[in-house]
C-alpha cells in the first residue's frame, strides 16, 4: 500500500489513525501479517502510508489495547498469537465453585464424541450467511477438569472458511489460536447468549446427570476481524458445580 487513500464519503468523519488503524487491521485480515509476525517500524509504516510517525503510534497503541498486536520491549511491535492464557482470561468464563476468588489458569481438557460434515441446516444458514447448498463442519466434544465432566459442547463451523479440516483434524482446547494459524481467522470478540434449560435426553449422559436436570446453556458465535462470523457454539454446562463469572467495569 503507497500512501494512505482518501477514505469513502462515510469515513471523511473518522480521524486519520483510525483510518490507518483500519488499514493495519486489514493487513491482519488478508494474513499479509500473520500472528506472530514483527511488524516494519513506526517510521516505515509511517512513510509508506503518508502520514506521521505520530499517528502510526495511537493506531499501533490502540490495537495493542484490543490484543491485536504485542508490544516487546527492545525487540519491536509482533502480530498477538492467542496464548492460552490470554483466550481463558478473555473468553472463558465458567468457574468450578471451589475456585470462587481464584484465577482459573488453564482450559478443562476435551474429549472428540463426533466430528462430521452435513448440509447447513436453517439455523446455519442464517447465522453463516450461507446459500442453501452449503455444507459445515459439527464437532461434539465434552470438557473435563480431571474426572469430572463439565460440559457438553456442538462447535460448528462453515467448510468454506474452514477448507482442509477432515474428520482426522482434532480441534485443541485452544481453538481460537488454531483458526488464527492454520486458516487466518483471527477472533476480534464473541457475542454470547446464556439461557437454563433443561437437559435433552441425548446429552444427559455424557454429562452424567438425569434427563430434564436444570443445566446453563451458553450459545456463543466468534466474530473475526473482518465482521464475518466464523464459529457457532453451542454448551450444555452443569450448573451444580460451576458458575458463569463475568466481571463488569
Amino acid at each position: 500500500m503507497a500512501a494512505l487513500e482518501k477514505p469513502a464519503r462515510k469515513l471523511e468523519a473518522q480521524p486519520l489513525y483510525a483510518r490507518v488503524k483500519g488499514a493495519l487491521v486489514e493487513r491482519l485480515i488478508s494474513g499479509q501479517w500473520k500472528p506472530g509476525a514483527m511488524l516494519p517500524s513506526e517510521f516505515a509504516i509511517a512513510a509508506e502510508l503518508g502520514v506521521s510517525q505520530g499517528t502510526v503510534r495511537k493506531s499501533l497503541d490502540e490495537m495493542t489495547a484490543q490484543g491485536l498486536l504485542v508490544r516487546r520491549q527492545g525487540k519491536g511491535t509482533f502480530v498477538a498469537e492467542a496464548a492460552d492464557t490470554e483466550i481463558l482470561f478473555r473468553f472463558y468464563r465458567l468457574t468450578r465453585d471451589e475456585d470462587e476468588g481464584r484465577t482459573a489458569t488453564r482450559f478443562p481438557d476435551s474429549r472428540y464424541l463426533a466430528q462430521f460434515q452435513n448440509t447447513a441446516n436453517e439455523e446455519e444458514r442464517r447465522i453463516f450467511n450461507l446459500p442453501h447448498s452449503a455444507k459445515v463442519w459439527r464437532i461434539d466434544r465434552t470438557r473435563h477438569d480431571g474426572a469430572q465432566t463439565l460440559l457438553w459442547e456442538r462447535i460448528t463451523l462453515p467448510c468454506t472458511l474452514f477448507e482442509g479440516l477432515s474428520e482426522t483434524t482434532e480441534l485443541p482446547n485452544n481453538v481460537y489460536r488454531f483458526y488464527a494459524k492454520n486458516f487466518g481467522h483471527i477472533v476480534s470478540h464473541v457475542n454470547e447468549k446464556l439461557k437454563a434449560v433443561a437437559l435433552r435426553e441425548d446429552i444427559a449422559p455424557h454429562l452424567g446427570l438425569e434427563k430434564g436436570t436444570p443445566v446453563l446453556e451458553v450459545d456463543r458465535r466468534a466474530i473475526a476481524l473482518d465482521g464475518q462470523t466464523i464459529e457457532w457454539r453451542v454448551s450444555l454446562c452443569r450448573s451444580d458445580v460451576q458458575h458463569y463469572r463475568n466481571v463488569l467495569r
